[in-house]
């Protein structure tokens, strides 16, 4: 009874020393972030010094994005994977960040096929970001699996419909299909949105001189 009593008694006290090392380890990684954006190598020796300490997942976080911000891309993104993957108690959010940051470094890097895998990972994990799906289907297209980034590019904009990227994204998969109304359809659509958007102004010619040689044929 009396060692209940006690342990009881240390309870509050547990907690409050575990509530301060949790604030102490997001200051940090804010610290982190902040250094990742204005000077990446003192971000990374400081995420050496903290991974010294422990391989913690913060730390191994600070470290992965470190590497990114240092175009050590395929580093990064591994990192990010295994992150993503590890037995920790790490939030179902930050897993899923985790998986759609290795993805968009993995296209970055020019590992369109890395990208797809991490990318579907998340898209396990939550399908309700038309950003993954947005960025799945451009590491699609960049494989030319045109039908599976049109998939995902239709999911993405029945979750955000005014995303001109995803419209001038998915214009470009038809395009490539020589499904030209539908091009057309999505890249005035696009253009409506952004009409100063220089991409979607190389698109629309594009996709006028492509039907202009059609009707050649």
């Amino acid at each position: 009874m009396l060692v209940t009593v006690m342990l009881t008694g240390l309870l509050p006290f547990a907690q409050t020393a575990s509530e301060d090392i949790a604030r102490a380890e997001q200051e940090r990684l804010r610290v982190c972030i902040e250094k990742v954006e204005t000077a990446p190598e003192e971000a990374f020796e400081d995420s050496l010094a903290w991974l010294s300490g422990g391989n913690r997942p913060k730390a191994r976080y600070c470290n992965a994005i470190a590497l990114l911000a240092l175009d050590r891309l395929e580093e990064g993104a591994s990192r990010l994977e295994a992150l993503a993957t590890a037995p920790d108690p790490i939030e179902l959010e930050d897993r899923i960040l985790y998986l759609a940051q290795a993805g968009n470094a993995w296209l970055a890097g020019n590992y369109p096929d890395a990208a797809i895998v991490a990318l579907s990972e998340a898209l396990k994990l939550n399908r309700d970001d038309p950003n993954i799906f947005k960025d799945r289907a451009a590491a699609y297209l960049a494989v030319e699996r045109w039908l599976e980034g049109v998939d995902d590019l239709n999911a993405a904009l029945d979750l955000n419909p005014g995303d001109a990227e995803a419209l001038s994204l998915r214009a470009r998969a038809h395009l490539a299909t020589e499904n030209y109304p539908a091009a057309e359809a999505d890249m005035e659509e696009a253009l409506s949105l952004e009409p100063e958007n220089i991409d979607i102004l190389v698109l629309r010619g594009d996709i006028r001189e492509a039907i202009r040689l059609s009707k050649l044929n």
